[in-house]
């Protein structure tokens, strides 16, 4: 039964004139009650929890029985009996819009959304397609999680990429605030400004940039407030240069392979594969002072295991075998490193959830977590790779009230996460029941009707 009576927990409740002295009208609130939780900092589940929503916000955490204070007549009551709750999961790796396709992106952004997804970073697309999207997003006016997206900036040799003018229609990549070449003679500041002005809230360091003009952008874009997300290798910066420069994240877990390659290589479309060969029978030793970097830094690794798996049915030869995407990670996660969950891409259009599932499920399979650990990747650390201070990803009073409920325990089997009944999203209901998994399978499709 998914609402109860009020006057049933009132019996309950003690009257407390601080508490409601603090209680604003204007805001609605919500008490989810008796589920099993989930918090997502990796600590035990802990079974008879309760949670105050104000609005947004999580107002209250508390389990059942052990505080007493008196709700607003208007409170609404949920029954959660038998319910597992966890925080809103974050995919830290789409691409939504390149070439921007306005239906494609909302049946993938609904679908997200009604499987527990709140919060995604778009790793750069056509912003003027994205900011309209995150803004639509934001005010609930689509079904969607919220959107944190980049600008992104790359040597001038890189934008020949087809898929730089499928994303600059009507003006010219690399000369627009989010795609821009960057030089020599660019003016960062200028640049970086430019960029902050589409309020992208990062800045995405691509490729074909030496490790000099990585760390200039990076250092620039953290004077003017700006995250920094790259890219793995940026070719020809090493991984231990793009470190070196302090970004906030990096992508693509196979990416650090190049490290150990005989030669880097200098650009990203004269990239040979990784010589696998160096890790045959355990890691490389080059790799664990890149893991130490990253750890000491607080940088997250995207590792974005699910795209090595999608590659093995492309034309082209894989750069990287899923197997050492997934012996890398392991070697991450043990190193201590914060790991978040990326996708880089989708799942079948007729799947009835995301691929981020999929990801979450190879690094339980392949990678050497425990679903535990990979509910942290897609909750805490997937918040960390959007902010350094993030107010989501984390059930705790003052934070986003972002919240998924599922019928089996995910913390124990990861699939389980396919048992969802509801996710929250800054304090609305998104009853799974509502959604249609057969609907926009066109437009998931980029298929016109």
């Amino acid at each position: 039964m998914i609402r109860s009576c009020l006057t049933a927990l009132a019996a309950v409740l003690v009257l407390s004139p601080v508490a409601e002295a603090q209680e604003p009208a204007a805001e609605a609130q919500t008490v989810y009650r008796n589920f099993t939780l989930i918090d997502g900092t990796g600590a035990p589940a802990r079974a008879g929890m309760n949670i105050l929503v104000r609005g947004e916000r999580i107002e209250r955490v508390w389990k059942e029985g052990e505080i007493a204070f008196k709700l607003a007549p208007t409170t609404r009551v949920v029954d959660m009996s038998g319910k597992y709750m966890l925080p809103g999961l974050t995919d830290s790796h789409q691409h939504l819009a390149t070439p921007p396709n306005r239906r494609f992106a909302e049946a993938q952004l609904k679908r997200d959304l009604y499987s527990g997804i709140t919060s995604t970073r778009d790793m750069a697309d056509d912003l003027r397609n994205i900011a309209d999207l995150a803004r639509a997003a934001r005010i609930g006016e689509i079904p969607a999680p919220d959107i944190h997206y980049a600008a992104l900036m790359a040597g001038p040799s890189f934008f020949d990429d087809p898929r730089v003018g499928a994303a600059s229609l009507g003006a010219v990549g690399g000369q627009v605030p989010w795609m821009r070449a960057i030089g020599p003679d660019t003016d960062i500041r200028q640049a970086v400004a430019e960029a902050k002005g589409t309020s992208a809230t990062a800045i995405k360091i691509y490729a074909n940039l030496p490790g000099d003009e990585v760390a200039r952008i990076t250092a620039e874009a953290h004077r003017q407030g700006l995250q920094v997300w790259t890219h793995g290798a940026v070719f020809p910066a090493t991984p231990a240069q793009v470190l070196a420069a302090r970004p906030d994240s990096v992508s693509h877990v196979c990416m650090l392979a190049y490290q150990v390659s005989d030669q880097i290589p200098t650009g990203y479309h004269r990239r040979a594969a990784v010589q696998e060969e160096k890790f045959v029978g355990g890691v490389n030793p080059q790799i664990a002072p890149l893991l130490a970097t990253m750890r000491q830094g607080g940088v997250v690794l995207d590792a974005t295991v699910r795209i090595y798996e999608a590659m093995k049915t492309r034309p082209s030869k894989p750069y990287c075998s899923v197997e050492l995407a997934a012996q890398l990670t392991a070697q991450a996660l043990k190193a201590g490193v914060t790991i978040s969950a990326g996708t880089d891409g989708f799942s079948n259009p007729v799947a009835a959830y995301p691929a981020l599932y999929e990801e979450l499920e190879l690094l339980v399979d392949k990678s050497g977590f425990s679903p535990m650990q990979a509910i942290v990747a897609a909750t805490r650390n997937g918040a960390l790779a959007v902010s350094k201070s993030p107010d989501f990803g984390t059930i705790e009073a003052g934070k986003l009230a972002n919240l998924v409920f599922t019928g089996q325990d995910p913390s124990r089997d990861i699939r389980a996460l396919r048992t969802i009944t509801l996710t929250v999203k800054r304090g609305k209901d998104y009853p799974r029941a509502d959604f249609d998994p057969a609907a926009d399978v066109a437009a998931r499709a980029m298929v016109d009707d």
